[in-house]
């Protein structure tokens, strides 16, 4: 908008004359409203911009597990694209049949030790670290992480030699004590910086009130590792669920199999019934399924916590 001024007589400016060809002003509820649109059709492109490539992304991880459940449930001989009539036979054929029931089982043995081996060696080893500055600490902490660039295949040999001296081989607890060891490395990394950031005054003033240093880490430091506990042991018991190397070196007795060896020899044994072959995968992924569904904002807050500092 542009001004016109006018001059009297004496060569003085009069008062400033609107241009007759401007817009008049916008009231300020006017621009309000215009401010807020815009500001709303940033935030829907905003959207689109994210949920577009997450549903796609979304979209491309969920086939695979819909076809999975709809050869698992529809019945052979139909081929519809969805599993109706739903029929559980095939659950059922390798659950007891197959053997599926023990396989399950035996997963479970192992996910649960070496859940609990790992997270409390892992508690106390990074208690040590976060809390006493001695020589060595962080070349040590160095070490375990370059730990985990090292692939389990290299370690198969002296591994099954370590555990035939041991008489362990073809038991459950030679597959037990090979995945607590290699989880533990990074398991201890991460609790020790969940209790890096647990203020040290904290157990300081349990210590004034006559605590003992176990006692005051358990009163004031353990119940505030909760989310990160609950992380690393969740992914300490999926990585041994998932984990197919080292049952299937050291295993032997088709009792004795886990669940991911089991999936592997029901293509011999059914040949080529899918159907079979898609419930042994539902019994798979499943607890990973309910777990994941179960701890997903503990180990958010977990991880988050443990990635601030240290």
């Amino acid at each position: 908008m542009t001004r016109l001024t006018t001059k009297t007589a004496g060569g003085q400016a009069d008062a400033e004359a609107p241009d007759p060809a401007a817009a008049p002003p916008r009231p300020p509820a006017a621009r309000r409203r215009a401010a807020v649109k815009r500001r709303r059709n940033d935030e829907n492109v905003r959207k689109w911009e994210i949920w577009l490539p997450l549903g796609l992304y979304l979209l491309f991880t969920l086939i695979p597990f819909y076809w999975m459940l709809l050869y698992a449930f529809r019945p052979n001989g139909t081929t519809g694209l969805a599993p109706w009539p739903l029929t559980l036979d095939h659950l059922r054929h390798v659950w007891t049949d197959i053997g599926f029931g023990t396989y399950f089982a035996n997963s479970v043995k192992v996910g649960v030790i070496s859940m609990f081996a790992t997270t409390f060696v892992a508690l106390a080893g990074g208690y040590g670290l976060a809390r006493y500055d001695f020589r060595g600490r962080k070349t040590f902490m160095l070490a375990m992480l370059c730990t985990q660039f090292i692939p389990g295949a290299l370690m198969l040999v002296p591994l099954f030699e370590i555990f035939k001296k041991l008489e362990l081989v073809n038991s459950l607890w030679s597959v037990i004590v090979a995945e607590t060891v290699f989880q533990l490395p990074l398991s201890l990394i991460l609790i020790s910086g969940f209790i890096r950031n647990v203020p040290m005054e904290l157990e300081e003033a349990a210590w004034v009130d006559g605590a003992s240093r176990l006692r005051g880490f358990l009163v004031t430091v353990l119940p505030l590792l909760r989310p990160g506990l609950i992380a690393v042991s969740s992914f300490a018991f999926i990585h041994s669920w998932n984990h197919f190397l080292f049952a299937l070196m050291f295993l032997s007795d088709q009792e004795k199999y886990t669940v991911p060896v089991g999936l592997s020899y029901t293509i011999g044994e059914s040949g080529s019934d899918l159907g079979s072959l898609a419930a042994g995968g539902v019994v798979a992924a499943l607890p990973v399924i309910v777990i994941f569904a179960l701890i997903q904002r503990y180990l958010v807050k977990g991880l988050s916590a443990g990635a601030v500092k240290g």
